[in-house]
């Protein structure tokens, strides 16, 4: 009996603040993240790696699971170059009541969103 292989959801990461103060490090991560500028977002698949660059490079970049309508938007309105890197807009109506220094949990714009991802990339898109 062959077992399938589930395919799981890309995990989508959007850069959300600009190259003022950033330490090496954190520079270095968002390169090799491929968030080289604001408003860029990159589909990624989830690893281990993953996860622990996300920790580090937090307080920048907000992400969560793309959904298959969204992903579907997102290479018919934005594709560039490269299949996995978008070029967005900034959002309309703006990221949230408490900017772009908070997390998510809170009220603003930063960290982890799980599903609530996919309306902030319909407005940026």
């Amino acid at each position: 009996m062959m077992m399938m292989k589930q395919t799981e959801a890309p995990i989508a990461l959007i850069r959300v603040r600009g190259d003022v103060n950033l330490t090496g490090t954190v520079r270095t991560t968002l390169d090799m993240l491929r968030l080289r500028k604001k408003n860029v977002c990159v589909l990624h698949k989830a690893t281990p790696t993953l996860t622990g660059m996300l920790r580090k490079v937090k307080d920048y970049i907000t992400w969560g699971t793309l959904n298959a309508e969204t992903e579907m938007l997102l290479k018919k309105k934005r594709a560039s170059a490269h299949e996995s890197v978008f070029f967005l807009a900034p959002p309309r109506k703006g990221y949230g009541r408490k900017g772009i220094k908070k997390s998510f949990v809170v009220g603003g714009a930063l960290g982890e969103r799980h599903e609530k991802l996919n309306d902030l990339i319909q407005r940026m898109i």
